[in-house]
Protein backbone atom coordinates (compact mmCIF):
# COMPACT_ATOMS: atom_id res chain seq x y z
CA UNK A 1 0.00 0.00 0.00
CA UNK A 2 1.13 3.82 -0.79
CA UNK A 3 2.01 5.83 1.64
CA UNK A 4 -1.17 7.96 0.84
CA UNK A 5 -3.89 5.37 -0.08
CA UNK A 6 -6.34 4.75 2.04
CA UNK A 7 -6.98 2.44 4.74
CA UNK A 8 -9.99 0.46 4.21
CA UNK A 9 -12.16 -2.08 6.05
CA UNK A 10 -10.61 -5.12 3.58
CA UNK A 11 -7.00 -3.70 4.90
CA UNK A 12 -8.39 -4.05 8.68
CA UNK A 13 -9.27 -7.31 7.91
CA UNK A 14 -6.57 -8.36 6.30
CA UNK A 15 -4.17 -7.10 9.10
CA UNK A 16 -5.39 -9.98 10.86
CA UNK A 17 -4.50 -12.67 8.25
CA UNK A 18 -0.95 -11.20 8.63
CA UNK A 19 -0.94 -10.98 12.11
CA UNK A 20 -0.33 -7.31 12.15
CA UNK A 21 -1.62 -5.13 15.64
CA UNK A 22 -3.54 -2.52 14.55
CA UNK A 23 -3.41 0.72 16.95
CA UNK A 24 -6.40 3.14 16.72
CA UNK A 25 -6.85 6.10 18.39
CA UNK A 26 -9.70 8.36 18.93
CA UNK A 27 -9.82 12.01 17.12
CA UNK A 28 -12.51 14.84 17.97
CA UNK A 29 -10.57 17.52 15.80
CA UNK A 30 -9.03 18.94 12.56
CA UNK A 31 -4.88 19.32 13.86
CA UNK A 32 -5.30 15.96 16.26
CA UNK A 33 -6.19 14.18 13.08
CA UNK A 34 -3.34 15.15 11.49
CA UNK A 35 -1.27 14.73 13.60
CA UNK A 36 -2.32 11.22 14.44
CA UNK A 37 -2.92 10.39 10.56
CA UNK A 38 1.14 12.16 10.19
CA UNK A 39 1.83 8.83 12.75
CA UNK A 40 0.58 6.18 10.55
CA UNK A 41 -2.55 5.57 12.72
CA UNK A 42 -4.91 3.69 10.50
CA UNK A 43 -7.38 4.03 12.32
CA UNK A 44 -9.49 7.14 13.63
CA UNK A 45 -12.43 6.62 15.92
CA UNK A 46 -14.67 10.16 16.39
CA UNK A 47 -15.97 8.04 19.80
CA UNK A 48 -18.88 9.60 21.36
CA UNK A 49 -15.91 9.68 24.13
CA UNK A 50 -15.74 13.20 23.42
CA UNK A 51 -18.68 13.48 25.70
CA UNK A 52 -16.44 13.67 28.52
CA UNK A 53 -12.94 14.68 27.14
CA UNK A 54 -14.34 17.25 24.95
CA UNK A 55 -17.71 18.36 26.31
CA UNK A 56 -17.35 18.00 29.67
CA UNK A 57 -20.01 15.52 30.49
CA UNK A 58 -20.34 12.69 33.09
CA UNK A 59 -20.46 9.98 30.74
CA UNK A 60 -21.29 9.52 26.79
CA UNK A 61 -25.57 9.56 27.03
CA UNK A 62 -25.27 13.59 26.71
CA UNK A 63 -23.69 12.87 23.14
CA UNK A 64 -26.08 13.84 20.45
CA UNK A 65 -25.93 13.54 16.60
CA UNK A 66 -25.50 17.12 16.41
CA UNK A 67 -22.27 16.90 18.61
CA UNK A 68 -21.22 13.25 16.43
CA UNK A 69 -21.81 15.05 13.18
CA UNK A 70 -20.09 17.77 14.23
CA UNK A 71 -16.87 16.33 15.33
CA UNK A 72 -16.51 13.67 12.74
CA UNK A 73 -16.77 16.75 9.91
CA UNK A 74 -13.61 18.50 11.69
CA UNK A 75 -11.68 14.86 11.69
CA UNK A 76 -12.84 14.30 7.72
CA UNK A 77 -11.17 18.08 6.80
CA UNK A 78 -7.63 16.75 7.58
CA UNK A 79 -8.39 13.98 4.44
CA UNK A 80 -6.76 11.59 6.41
CA UNK A 81 -5.37 8.06 5.15
CA UNK A 82 -6.79 6.88 8.09
CA UNK A 83 -10.17 4.75 8.03
CA UNK A 84 -12.65 7.86 10.20
CA UNK A 85 -14.79 5.42 11.91
CA UNK A 86 -17.54 7.43 14.12
CA UNK A 87 -19.81 6.50 16.98
CA UNK A 88 -23.25 6.31 16.53
CA UNK A 89 -24.24 8.12 19.86
CA UNK A 90 -26.71 7.12 23.12
CA UNK A 91 -30.37 5.60 21.35
CA UNK A 92 -29.68 6.83 17.84
CA UNK A 93 -30.02 3.33 16.59
CA UNK A 94 -33.12 2.22 18.49
CA UNK A 95 -34.59 0.45 15.38
CA UNK A 96 -33.19 -0.33 11.87
CA UNK A 97 -34.51 2.78 10.22
CA UNK A 98 -33.22 5.13 12.82
CA UNK A 99 -30.06 3.00 12.22
CA UNK A 100 -30.14 3.67 8.48
CA UNK A 101 -30.77 7.87 9.04
CA UNK A 102 -28.35 8.47 11.26
CA UNK A 103 -25.39 6.03 10.00
CA UNK A 104 -26.18 7.76 6.78
CA UNK A 105 -25.70 11.25 8.31
CA UNK A 106 -22.51 10.17 10.03
CA UNK A 107 -21.31 9.11 6.28
CA UNK A 108 -21.96 12.43 4.79
CA UNK A 109 -20.53 14.67 7.80
CA UNK A 110 -17.21 12.47 6.32
CA UNK A 111 -16.97 9.02 8.11
CA UNK A 112 -15.79 6.38 6.32
CA UNK A 113 -17.77 3.57 8.82
CA UNK A 114 -19.87 3.74 12.09
CA UNK A 115 -19.53 1.81 15.59
CA UNK A 116 -22.47 0.60 17.47
CA UNK A 117 -22.97 -0.89 20.65
CA UNK A 118 -24.30 -4.14 21.81
CA UNK A 119 -24.56 -8.08 20.48
CA UNK A 120 -27.48 -10.31 19.04
CA UNK A 121 -30.29 -7.32 19.98
CA UNK A 122 -28.44 -5.36 17.70
CA UNK A 123 -28.04 -7.65 14.72
CA UNK A 124 -31.49 -6.43 12.79
CA UNK A 125 -29.48 -2.72 13.09
CA UNK A 126 -26.01 -3.50 11.64
CA UNK A 127 -27.60 -5.87 8.68
CA UNK A 128 -30.05 -2.76 7.83
CA UNK A 129 -26.67 -0.20 7.46
CA UNK A 130 -24.75 -2.93 6.38
CA UNK A 131 -27.53 -3.09 3.10
CA UNK A 132 -26.85 0.44 2.75
CA UNK A 133 -23.45 -0.03 1.92
CA UNK A 134 -22.19 1.53 4.66
CA UNK A 135 -19.39 -0.03 7.09
CA UNK A 136 -19.73 -0.85 10.72
CA UNK A 137 -17.83 -1.87 13.39
CA UNK A 138 -19.59 -3.44 16.85
CA UNK A 139 -19.16 -2.63 20.15
CA UNK A 140 -19.14 -5.44 23.45
CA UNK A 141 -18.56 -5.86 26.79
CA UNK A 142 -18.55 -2.62 28.76
CA UNK A 143 -21.11 -0.67 26.64
CA UNK A 144 -20.67 2.98 27.71
CA UNK A 145 -23.66 4.04 26.72
CA UNK A 146 -25.79 1.42 28.99
CA UNK A 147 -23.72 3.35 32.24
CA UNK A 148 -26.63 4.72 33.99
CA UNK A 149 -28.95 1.46 33.25
CA UNK A 150 -25.59 -0.57 35.00
CA UNK A 151 -25.23 1.75 37.77
CA UNK A 152 -21.70 2.21 36.74
CA UNK A 153 -18.71 0.70 34.88
CA UNK A 154 -17.57 -2.77 35.20
CA UNK A 155 -15.95 -5.80 33.79
CA UNK A 156 -17.24 -8.04 32.00
CA UNK A 157 -16.98 -11.71 30.91
CA UNK A 158 -16.15 -12.96 34.42
CA UNK A 159 -18.95 -15.74 34.62
CA UNK A 160 -19.16 -18.83 32.04
CA UNK A 161 -22.30 -17.74 31.33
CA UNK A 162 -21.16 -13.83 30.88
CA UNK A 163 -18.37 -15.52 28.79
CA UNK A 164 -20.34 -17.67 26.85
CA UNK A 165 -23.05 -14.62 25.68
CA UNK A 166 -19.93 -12.42 24.79
CA UNK A 167 -19.23 -15.04 22.64
CA UNK A 168 -22.46 -15.62 20.93
CA UNK A 169 -22.97 -12.04 20.48
CA UNK A 170 -19.71 -11.61 19.08
CA UNK A 171 -20.38 -14.62 16.45
CA UNK A 172 -23.58 -12.63 15.70
CA UNK A 173 -22.24 -9.90 14.91
CA UNK A 174 -19.30 -10.80 12.18
CA UNK A 175 -22.13 -13.09 10.52
CA UNK A 176 -24.27 -9.75 10.34
CA UNK A 177 -21.32 -7.83 8.50
CA UNK A 178 -19.36 -6.36 11.05
CA UNK A 179 -15.45 -5.81 10.02
CA UNK A 180 -14.15 -5.09 13.44
CA UNK A 181 -15.05 -5.61 16.92
CA UNK A 182 -14.27 -3.12 19.89
CA UNK A 183 -13.89 -5.61 23.28
CA UNK A 184 -14.35 -2.75 25.93
CA UNK A 185 -13.28 -4.26 29.67
CA UNK A 186 -13.42 -7.61 28.95
CA UNK A 187 -11.27 -9.96 30.90
CA UNK A 188 -8.47 -11.38 29.09
CA UNK A 189 -9.66 -15.00 29.13
CA UNK A 190 -12.88 -14.37 27.36
CA UNK A 191 -11.41 -11.32 24.92
CA UNK A 192 -8.72 -14.10 23.36
CA UNK A 193 -11.29 -16.64 23.25
CA UNK A 194 -13.07 -14.09 21.10
CA UNK A 195 -10.50 -13.10 19.23
CA UNK A 196 -9.44 -16.76 18.39
CA UNK A 197 -12.61 -17.46 16.84
CA UNK A 198 -13.40 -14.69 14.90
CA UNK A 199 -12.16 -14.24 11.34
CA UNK A 200 -12.79 -10.52 11.70
CA UNK A 201 -10.46 -8.29 14.15
CA UNK A 202 -11.21 -7.29 17.87
CA UNK A 203 -9.76 -4.28 19.02
CA UNK A 204 -9.57 -4.34 22.83
CA UNK A 205 -9.63 -1.53 25.47
CA UNK A 206 -8.76 -2.44 28.93
CA UNK A 207 -9.09 -6.03 27.86
CA UNK A 208 -5.61 -6.95 28.56
CA UNK A 209 -2.30 -6.57 26.86
CA UNK A 210 -2.02 -8.31 23.76
CA UNK A 211 -5.32 -9.94 24.18
CA UNK A 212 -7.39 -8.64 20.87
CA UNK A 213 -5.56 -8.42 17.58
CA UNK A 214 -5.34 -4.64 17.99
CA UNK A 215 -5.94 -1.80 20.72
CA UNK A 216 -7.67 1.63 20.98
CA UNK A 217 -7.23 4.66 23.39
CA UNK A 218 -8.74 7.94 24.11
CA UNK A 219 -6.11 10.29 22.52
CA UNK A 220 -6.33 12.72 25.52
CA UNK A 221 -5.24 9.03 27.83
CA UNK A 222 -2.64 8.37 25.67
CA UNK A 223 -0.74 12.05 25.75
CA UNK A 224 -1.74 13.31 29.24
CA UNK A 225 -4.38 15.83 27.93
CA UNK A 226 -6.71 15.06 30.37
CA UNK A 227 -5.50 14.96 33.79
CA UNK A 228 -7.98 15.07 36.12
CA UNK A 229 -8.85 11.15 35.65
CA UNK A 230 -6.73 8.42 33.69
CA UNK A 231 -8.23 4.76 33.59
CA UNK A 232 -6.20 1.96 35.25
CA UNK A 233 -5.41 0.26 32.41
CA UNK A 234 -3.77 3.37 30.50
CA UNK A 235 0.05 4.39 30.81
CA UNK A 236 0.53 7.39 29.29
CA UNK A 237 3.09 8.19 27.31
CA UNK A 238 3.22 12.00 27.29
CA UNK A 239 2.57 14.96 29.93
CA UNK A 240 0.43 17.40 27.68
CA UNK A 241 -1.45 19.00 30.39
CA UNK A 242 1.78 20.01 32.11
CA UNK A 243 3.31 21.62 28.57
CA UNK A 244 -0.05 23.40 28.38
CA UNK A 245 0.38 24.71 31.91
CA UNK A 246 3.84 25.79 31.61
CA UNK A 247 3.29 27.57 28.51
CA UNK A 248 0.24 29.47 30.02
CA UNK A 249 2.11 30.27 33.14
CA UNK A 250 5.38 31.56 31.31
CA UNK A 251 3.06 33.63 29.04
CA UNK A 252 1.26 35.29 32.09
CA UNK A 253 4.78 35.82 34.09
CA UNK A 254 6.36 37.21 31.47
CA UNK A 255 3.22 39.94 30.90
CA UNK A 256 2.75 38.60 27.21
Amino acid sequence: MSDRERITPAWCRQAKTRSERLAWLTAYDYPTARLLDEGGVPVLLVGDSLGMVVLGFPDTTQVTMEHMSHHVAAVAQAQPRALVVADLPYRSYETPEQAVANARRLIEAGADAVKLEGGQLRVPQVEAIRAEGIEVVGHLGMLPQSVKEEGGYRIKGKTENESAQLRVDASALEAAGVFAIVLELVVPETARAISQSLRIPTIGIGSGGRTCDGDVLVIHDLVGAFPWFTPKFVEPRGDVAAVIREAVEGYRRDGA
